[in-house]
């Protein structure tokens, strides 16, 4: 199995409000930048969705690290969260339901057919990969016409 990197980033211009997400995809000395922005959704979608897109673009199975600055994300996967809330019905515990379970289902799928592994990074440490990503994902909240963010 191929060994890739992704690097990813969300950030949102108010929470709700404009929104975007980054990435990194690294194979080798290989990279791809990925990019998307939404009119109107928050930080934490932006970070789940900077993973899903990253996850969804690659071709064939692989081993797959994530790093991230998103402690939800990491924690969502690395500590069971997400899987607990799916098999659940996507509720956190007997009255409140999970936040985000669209793209939280979404991911799980993306993830099925790899290896994957989160890693936490600090945000704006000067982590290069990781500022690059807010960079991109800053410039893409920035964008005019964004398209609504249909949460299902």
């Amino acid at each position: 199995m191929k060994t890739v990197y992704i690097y990813s980033d969300g950030a949102c211009t108010g929470n709700p409000g404009p929104g975007g997400y980054g990435a990194i995809l690294r194979y080798n000395k290989a990279e791809k930048e990925l990019s998307g922005g939404f009119a109107d959704t928050t930080n934490n979608r932006m970070e789940l969705m900077g993973v899903i897109v990253s996850l969804e673009a690659l071709r064939e199975p692989c081993e797959v690290i994530v790093i991230t600055d998103s402690q939800y994300v990491v924690n969502g996967i690395e500590k069971g969260w997400a899987a607990k809330w799916k098999a659940h019905g996507w509720m956190r515990n007997s009255r409140e339901r999970a936040q985000n379970p669209d793209l939280w289902e979404r991911l799980l799928n993306a993830m099925a057919r790899h290896r994957v592994r989160f890693e936490w990074i600090r945000g704006h440490a000067g982590h290069r990969e990781n500022e690059r990503c807010d960079k991109l994902a800053v410039e893409a909240a920035h964008k005019p016409g964004l398209p609504p963010d249909v949460r299902g």
